[in-house]
């Protein structure tokens, strides 16, 4: 289907660059998979699950490379969600990049998001 995203808190994500994997957040380990969101989704995910949180990343990863693992299920509102159900690579990520906060208090995305 596309690029999925991921948003982590930045001291999450830098212990996972010691193991080269991302095994998710805690709400991630509780589910039983990773969570991701598709670009129109990734806006109302920062809105709901981490507002006014500073120290984010935002991870694009290409929903091809996860094979299997990855399954689209419903979620919010019946939306179609990416959940992952396996570690991350971190080698099979495309990008990360900050997720700062506006002047507004709501998280900036990136224009270049698909």
């Amino acid at each position: 289907m596309g690029i999925v995203y991921k948003i982590v808190p930045a001291d999450l994500w830098q212990s996972a660059e010691k193991t080269g994997t991302f095994a998710g957040a805690m709400i991630d380990v509780q589910d039983g998979y990773i969570h991701f969101s598709v670009g129109r989704q990734a806006p109302r995910t920062a809105e709901l699950y981490f507002a006014g949180q500073p120290d984010l990343l935002l991870v694009a990863v290409d929903d091809a490379v996860l094979g299997d693992a990855l399954i689209y299920e419903p979620s919010r509102d019946g939306d179609l969600f990416p959940h992952l159900y396996a570690s991350l690579r971190l080698a099979d990520t495309l990008w990360v990049r900050p997720l700062p906060l506006g002047a507004d208090g709501r998280h900036v995305f990136p224009e270049d998001m698909a």
